[in-house]
């Protein structure tokens, strides 16, 4: 069955996915442009999100996950089958982008652990396409030189494009990068062609060239209209417009036709079409209605959400347990706990994603404000926010709520939200209750919201929210419940 998982890509493929099971992997992860796009979450005015919200954030630094995956980056190298002497250039490499770019460090380490278990996913005849743009390509395919085999690799496709062009001091930049590597020699690929020019109709429409073995020459023979020339590494083809139907809002969205030329060359019917930074899911799309299987994954719960709705559901008329499964989402209490253990980041994620609220920049597993929720208040220019702490663990206790009572004096949120994985008993709800009321309320227009407010894993699982102004990005969510 298709399936599209909610969760990191790396811990998903290593624990759900099975080695040569793959036979197209297309990715388009985050480019090192240190742009966040947040484009898609806007309220029903058309207020953007602060700049800090962390959905399809393109940030990169190095914290202690960065720090720790490099030391152990040689290891994960040998490991996967790449050669000593590349694993030793590697650190050589890392050491040096150390001191002189950590923000492209950051980003290089992130995709290598995530590249090396992709390259045992793909089957012998498979083939991998690496989307990024000019910013890192160099970079990017030093990094699939020594993963996938310097001998494997096939293209470094152009996708080329116009727009609206912008004043600068260099020449318009208007083309992406695409790295095309196989798994092997034996790879899959199926011809594609270009539409042929006037001038080529003119003169061979109608008319093929063939070999005569006799005489070794070259004739020309009636035939079926010429199906054009072998596709070049130049691909000319048109971004999304606004008014695009194809739209569904996010800033980085490929055409279908992309994909639809990227899944042709390089699979066929009832193959495996993977896609591990899945965001709006235009591969599964363009996978399904060719006919192919489909694997997508994402972070974002908001993105899950919307795909599930508007991608798989609107648009392509598939219902969610006869034509594909949702993996990775928490459907209950015992899920939730499960979570909680495996990765408390994750459980942090998903239980403010599922409030409607977005996490920090900041990758923290306890203490401070672990996310917002953000709502419009009226006649004001900008959003405002419900400050979010997580607790996942059973020791929360009074000083929790009397340190998140103190960000309402600190900070610029109008409310504060505490999520607890359970019910509190009796003694410990009133204690926290009373703390909280003394927040007092926040009055919109007549309407009284307490400023300080709790939710239990199990009431967020029961379609529970906090209560607040109209919240930005909430009617996205709506037709799916998950």
């Amino acid at each position: 069955m298709n399936r599209l998982y909610y969760g990191d890509c790396l811990t998903v493929m290593q624990e759900h996915m099975a080695l040569g099971s793959v036979d197209l992997i297309y990715l388009d992860p985050p480019f090192n442009s240190n742009r966040a796009y947040n484009a898609i979450y806007k309220d029903e005015s058309g207020r953007p999100l602060p700049d800090q919200i962390d959905a399809f954030c393109d940030l990169w630094e190095m914290d202690e996950e960065r720090e720790r995956v490099l030391r152990t980056m040689p290891v994960l190298l040998r490991e996967a089958g790449v050669d000593d002497r590349a694993a030793e250039f590697w650190r050589l490499w890392m050491n040096a982008l150390r001191h002189t770019q950590p923000r492209l460090l950051a980003y290089l380490s992130y995709m290598v652990e995530r590249l090396l278990p992709m390259k045992g996913l793909l089957k012998p005849t498979g083939s991998i396409y690496l989307h990024c743009d000019p910013t890192a390509s160099h970079y990017v395919k030093i990094m699939m030189d020594a993963i996938f085999g310097h001998g494997n690799f096939r293209n470094e496709i152009v996708w080329s494009y116009r727009r609206w062009p912008s004043k600068s001091r260099h020449f318009q930049t208007m083309h992406d990068v695409i790295l095309f590597y196989t798994a092997g020699r034996g790879n899959t690929f199926n011809v594609e062609y270009e539409p042929p020019s006037a001038s080529y109709l003119k003169r061979f429409k109608g008319k093929t060239q063939v070999l005569d073995p006799e005489t070794g020459t070259r004739k020309i023979v009636i035939d079926e209209p010429t199906k054009g020339l072998p596709m070049r590494d130049v691909w000319d083809l048109s971004i999304l417009a606004g008014s695009s139907k194809e739209r569904l809002g996010y800033a980085t969205q490929k055409p279908l036709t992309l994909l639809d030329r990227i899944i042709r060359a390089s699979s066929n019917e009832g193959d495996v079409v993977f896609d591990p930074f899945c965001g709006c899911a235009t591969t599964l799309e363009a996978a399904h209605r060719l006919n192919r299987r489909w694997i997508g994954i994402d972070i974002a719960i908001h993105a899950i959400k919307r795909v599930a709705a508007v991608r798989l559901r609107d648009r392509l008329a598939l219902h969610e347990g006869e034509d594909f499964a949702i993996d990775g989402v928490p459907r209950n209490v015992e899920g939730a706990r499960d979570l909680w253990t495996r990765d408390k980041y994750h459980f942090q994620r998903w239980a403010i994603e599922q409030v409607d609220g977005f996490v920090t920049t900041k990758r923290t597993t306890d203490g401070g404000i672990d996310g917002r929720l953000y709502f419009g208040l009226p006649n004001a220019r900008d959003l405002s926010s419900m400050a979010i702490e997580v607790k996942g663990g059973r020791s929360v206790g009074i000083k929790d709520v009397r340190e998140l009572r103190g960000v309402l004096g600190n900070d610029q949120a109008k409310l504060a939200g505490l999520i607890v994985m359970e019910p509190l008993g009796p003694v410990k709800e009133r204690n926290f209750k009373r703390e909280m009321l003394k927040s007092g309320d926040l009055n919109v227009m007549g309407v009284k919201y307490a400023r300080m407010q709790m939710l239990t894993v199990p009431e967020i699982l029961e379609g529970k929210r906090f209560h607040t102004p109209g919240v930005a990005g909430r009617g996205l969510a709506q037709p799916v419940m998950l």
